[in-house]
């Protein structure tokens, strides 16, 4: 029976040099997979994919976790990790936390995923130091997206949720409007991964670079979701005169607040303005402005980090730019340093200049 043993010796290659040639990967030179492929045909040899794995010491598997995938963010997310993982000759393995600590524990304090996971791909998932350490102990390559827990080890992809915020936040400011509020999710929250803490600062630093104090009940705090923001935003207007703008910190809680002004009565961008942030998949049919962050491309760029000490692609470049790490010092492991993904400003019909009075 032949082996990929067998193939490698005719090629004149290794055997880690076979399984990629035959499994498409770019990490191999044309010429090498031409004599890859003529000596497999040559010696009739068949690849097992199970096979080959087991050879290896591999599972050909990626591990995934997320804390809630029914959220935009998480499933444009791991969409976009499985079509790069499945081109790459990869499985993935999704872990859904679901906001349950059990579950969290389960996961990732416990030999669940020993042996069943080449590499651990964890999707703005917040860790504490049990977490951390459990995930270094099981010495496997790992990347994190949108996390501000850093993995001794671990790169970081993500955008800059302080700037974003600030971003949002400035278009209001430059349409004239003064009386501005925030909505964002509860700090302690599952969903947290330090977004909302980013974003409620970046939010206050542009307000205070304007020369306006931040106002503590202008800010409501909420679950990161459609409900939550419309839950927020129906505190807000029960705290007295409603504000001019609102600042949400994601596009879902922005569409909250659209219902919830909408229910009060008062009109979108007429009496008051909203913004989002991520330019989810709804807001250009809700005429929503946001900031859009990339969420497919943070999924693909993390997926080709990963597969890189696997040998299992080519570490070069994201949609043609070459890959650079970037980033505010201590954000992130000093040895590995966030690679930071720009966003920017998408100006829809939800925000106008406030009317004047």
């Amino acid at each position: 029976m032949t082996t990929i043993d067998d193939v490698a010796r005719l090629a004149g290659v290794s055997t880690a040099t076979v399984s990629r040639a035959l499994r498409g990967l770019p990490t191999v030179s044309p010429a090498t997979r031409h004599r890859v492929l003529a000596a497999a045909e040559k010696l009739q040899y068949a690849v097992s994919p199970s096979a080959s794995r087991l050879a290896g010491g591999r599972t050909g598997t990626i591990a995934v976790v997320v804390p809630q995938i029914t959220r935009w963010f998480f499933a444009t997310v791991v969409e976009a990790v499985e079509k790069f993982l499945h081109e790459s000759g990869y499985d993935l393995l999704l872990y859904n936390l679901g906001g349950r600590e059990q579950s969290r524990q389960r996961v990732l304090r416990t030999a669940n995923l020993h042996k069943r996971a080449d590499a651990i791909m964890l999707v703005a998932t917040p860790l504490f130091a049990a977490d951390v350490s459990a995930l270094t102990a099981l010495d496997v390559p790992g990347v994190t997206i949108s996390s501000g827990t850093p993995v001794p080890g671990w790169p970081c992809v993500r955008i800059d949720d302080l700037n974003t915020a600030r971003t949002a936040t400035r278009h209001l400011l430059d349409l004239g409007h003064r009386r501005i509020a925030h909505i964002s999710g509860y700090p302690h929250d599952e969903l947290a991964f330090t977004a909302h803490a980013e974003r409620r600062r970046g939010f206050q630093a542009a307000l205070r670079a304007a020369g306006l104090r931040p106002d503590p009940s202008l800010d409501v705090e909420s679950q990161f979701s459609i409900a939550g923001g419309t839950r927020a935003t129906a505190e807000l207007l029960a705290r007295g005169e409603p504000p001019t703008a609102i600042v949400a910190a994601c596009d879902e809680m922005a569409m909250g607040a659209l219902a919830a002004l909408r229910d009060a009565g008062l009109r979108v961008p007429q009496d008051v303005s909203v913004i989002g942030i991520d330019d989810h998949d709804l807001a250009g049919v809700l005429g929503l402005s946001t900031v859009a962050q990339p969420a497919a491309e943070q999924g693909r760029l993390a997926a080709r980090i990963l597969l890189d000490p696997l040998g299992g692609h080519a570490l070069a470049a994201v949609d043609g730019r070459p890959l650079t790490a970037s980033g505010p010092a201590g954000t992130s492991n000093p040895q590995n340093p966030p690679v930071i993904l720009p966003t920017r400003l998408v100006v829809r019909e939800s925000t106008a200049p406030p009317r004047a009075h």
